[in-house]
């Protein structure tokens, strides 16, 4: 099954005050992976990502944070960046604004940084406008789909080759439920994205 992997223009244009790509004159593209850090599966991309020395931003849920502290530290070694992924993966769709503040503070007190990106993508307007006071607001304009179980690995590597471009901010996730796809994507599109001449760097 082929999901489109560039998100909708009409999405883009509702929300304005998010960055769904970072355009350059470097070639530079930007890898992040969603909802880590998870034991079972952190470790298989600090390893993958060694191995081609390319670096990443890790979009990490507050809680997740807390409970490995140990692999925070690891991604930092490694030189990568991390952001503000919510402190309980909540849906901006789905909850109070207030509420929604007050869990993305939670996380900014376990790890504070300037970089965030809600769950889902799912974000009100009156949300992203309070947010980018104090945030940087990074959405996406490739996903993988590395997630959906019913999508194949194959897909999902020809999801980032293809809709990669100059400025594309790239999302896999650090989840269980998306292990399978990205042992096979990731190296793969890495491997075929260098090949290219594309530059990996980090979201600042």
């Amino acid at each position: 099954m082929r999901l489109p992997a560039r998100p909708p223009k009409l999405l883009q244009s509702l929300l304005p005050q998010c960055h769904w790509s970072l355009p350059n004159r470097q070639n530079k593209i930007y890898l992040t992976f969603d909802d880590g850090p998870t034991p079972e599966v952190l470790p298989v991309i600090l390893k993958t990502l060694d191995t081609y020395k390319v670096p990443a931003t890790f979009f990490c849920v507050g809680e997740n944070m807390q409970k490995h502290p140990g692999l925070v530290k690891e991604m930092l070694k490694q030189n990568h960046a991390i952001g503000n992924h919510t402190h309980n993966h909540i849906s901006g769709w789905r909850v109070k604004n207030k509420t929604y503040f007050e869990n993305v503070e939670a996380c900014h007190k376990v790890y504070k940084s300037k970089l965030f990106r809600p769950p889902y993508g799912r974000l009100r307007a009156s949300q992203a406008n309070e947010l980018k006071r104090k945030y940087k607001i990074i959405m996406w304009d490739v996903l993988s789909y590395d997630y959906d179980k019913k999508v194949l690995p194959e897909i999902c590597f020809r999801n980032v080759i293809d809709a990669t471009k100059s400025g594309s901010v790239i999302v896999f996730h650090d989840n269980v439920k998306a292990l399978k796809n990205l042992e096979y994507a990731l190296p793969r599109s890495i491997d075929f994205l260098l090949k290219k001449d594309f530059v990996f760097d980090v979201i600042k």
